[in-house]
């Protein structure tokens, strides 16, 4: 009765005073004894929920992937001022640049990588994410369609869609094949962690398999004889690599076969690197053959199978053949079928990568963002807008423009037209009143519609399209996550450029891609350098830059830490060629 007394005093207290938190403990003499507890939060009805409608909702930012690109914006984002969701089929970020060095043991694959959700923990706000494929963008609706890549029975399909706001489209590319029969069967490409780790274990399985008694002497040769399809920087860094790899460890390990081993590199244009300076492209090939791996150039790869490898000698227009061991192919990179399938609906069908403008707003789709690999800049021509230009420097009306007309107006021109400081620099021009010269290169005091557009036409001949690479993907992300920092400020305060074709200026400067050089490791503790400045280093002492380049590019210390150790142990203890 005591009992039942207490409990009914408990209950008329609970309901008295909804306001409090409650504490209720039932103890019984059983052994073992019973602790109940319950609390509960203050209790403010209707007029709560009421007040949890009224707060804004914010707006909806949807990453898709953590590649630098989109990494790179999920660093520097407020998370404050908006709810940013990301989705991407790796819970990481992984430093790409060291991939070759990951396929032969230089550096530990866990030491490349950080945890997503350990960087956005760091920063302010919450950002979400999710570990899922991006299958289905939804332009029109915009949603997008998920599928989760957990092999788990619980999950069923685990198929799910996002709702968004902004979609920032950070995809990155896949490897491009060009359609050539047989690569995607028989080739090691090197675009993710997980594919450096195969290559890892394919090349000790070559040597292991070569040593074993009951190989024949050319299939020993077949087993050792490792081919890259690409002379690009991951090709001729993977290959030096290995070269650094057999020489430095494996001979120890394999006497019995040191004297089969071949390394060969095919090229379809006539030379490596060739997107660096001349003088680098010749030291490397150089070096190449001095260390001796072959080096085919103006060969075209017409297909691969287990055991060969077909090509097309364009000098010679006949097709050659070669066995091998491992073939690893890096040729470019093609579009993913997600991002091909959105361009079917926007339009964009015909082209062969994500068009986007200058401020990397996708064309055709409305709040659509493209950044790194997945996309490209199309930049707008000066002469499409010649006319209008020329018609906002002409405040007087008078048909031509003087020379100050031209000065008030040029630099809005170099923000919004990036080609004309190119054609600027090509030229090694430092005063940008030179275009008002004649062809005599006499100063002109005035000049008219037809003489503006012949002075600004060339510099249409100076656009590239960006490369493939981190630098670029890293600086994309940097440039969209200050636009959305300060969307606020910049539509009272507009920053960009003139609107030549419409009245005010532009929101934000679109987006400028600034070269910091890039590095090509060849070896034997050398490597080349092309920096800013037409500077070209080579040798041992830019090997050691790269070294403390790449160190100090790396996104968290802990990172950093394991790379320089993973470095140290190298040169202490050498390389593991363990098959882990």
């Amino acid at each position: 009765m005591k009992i039942l007394s207490f409990l009914s005093r408990a209950s008329r207290a609970y309901k008295d005073y909804p306001a409090y938190s409650k504490l209720l403990v039932i103890c019984t003499l059983s052994s073992g004894g019973l602790l109940a507890y319950s609390e509960s939060g203050p209790d403010t009805g209707t007029a709560g929920v009421e007040t949890d409608k009224k707060l804004p909702k914010k707006t909806r930012v949807l990453v898709l992937g953590t590649g630098w690109a989109g990494t790179s914006f999920l660093k520097d984002v407020d998370a404050t001022l908006y709810d940013v969701q990301v989705v991407s089929p790796r819970n990481y970020f992984a430093f790409t640049p060291l991939l070759p060095s990951v396929t032969c043991g230089t550096v530990e694959a866990r030491s490349i990588v950080e945890p997503i959700r350990k960087m956005v923990k760091k920063r302010r706000g919450e950002i979400q994410f999710w570990e899922a494929e991006c299958v289905k963008i939804d332009a029109l609706n915009k949603k997008v369609l998920c599928q989760s890549n957990i092999d788990n029975d619980l999950l069923q399909k685990g198929e799910f869609s996002l709702e968004y706001d902004y979609l920032i489209i950070a995809l990155g590319a896949q490897v491009n094949t060009f359609n050539t029969p047989g690569v995607a069967e028989n080739c090691h490409f090197l675009k993710e962690v997980e594919d450096a780790q195969k290559i890892r274990r394919s090349v000790i399985d070559c040597f292991e398999t070569a040593v074993l008694p009951s190989l024949s002497e050319d299939e020993r040769r077949r087993n050792l004889h490792f081919v890259i399809v690409g002379g690009g920087p991951t090709g001729i860094e993977f290959a030096a690599e290995l070269h650094d790899f057999f020489e430095g460890d494996l001979v120890k390990l394999y006497p019995t076969v040191k004297d089969l081993v071949k390394i060969t590199v095919i090229q379809s244009g006539d030379h490596i690197l060739n997107m660096f300076d001349g003088r680098i492209s010749t030291f490397a090939e150089q070096k190449f053959k001095r260390d001796g791996i072959e080096v085919q150039t103006g060969c075209r790869v017409v297909s691969v199978s287990d055991k060969e490898i077909k090509m097309k000698v364009k000098s010679k227009e006949e097709v050659s053949s070669m066995p091998h061991g491992l073939v690893v192919w890096s040729t470019g990179v093609g579009t993913r079928p997600v991002v091909r399938d959105l361009m079917e609906q926007i339009g964009q069908a015909n082209r062969h990568v994500l068009a986007t403008d200058e401020w990397l707003r996708v064309k055709g789709c409305e709040d659509a963002y493209a950044i790194g690999d997945c996309a490209t800049i199309d930049q707008r021509k000066i002469r499409d807008d010649i006319s209008s230009i020329f018609k906002a420097a002409d405040k007087n009306n008078s048909g031509t423009l003087s020379v100050q007309e031209f000065r008030d107006v040029i630099d809005d021109i170099r923000v919004r037209y990036p080609q004309v400081d190119l054609y600027l620099q090509s030229k090694h021009l430092s005063d940008v009143t030179y275009l008002l010269k004649d062809d005599q290169g006499n100063d002109r005091q005035e000049v008219d519609i037809e003489g503006f557009k012949l002075s600004l036409s060339h510099a249409d001949s100076q656009m590239k399209s960006l490369p493939a690479t981190a630098q670029v993907a890293a600086q994309q992300g940097a440039y969209l996550s200050r636009c959305f920092n300060l969307w606020q400020q910049c539509e009272e305060n507009p920053e960009g450029p003139l609107r030549f074709s419409g009245s005010g200026h532009h929101q934000f400067l679109p987006f400028r891609y600034k070269h910091f050089g890039q590095f090509a490791p060849l070896g034997g503790e050398q490597a080349a350098a092309e920096l800013p400045g037409d500077w070209v280093s080579v040798g041992h002492s830019t090997q050691w830059l790269w070294y403390s380049v790449y160190a100090s590019k790396q996104v968290s210390w802990r990172t950093r830490f394991l790379v320089v150790s993973d470095w140290t142990r190298r040169f202490i203890f050498g390389r593991d060629s363990s098959r882990i």
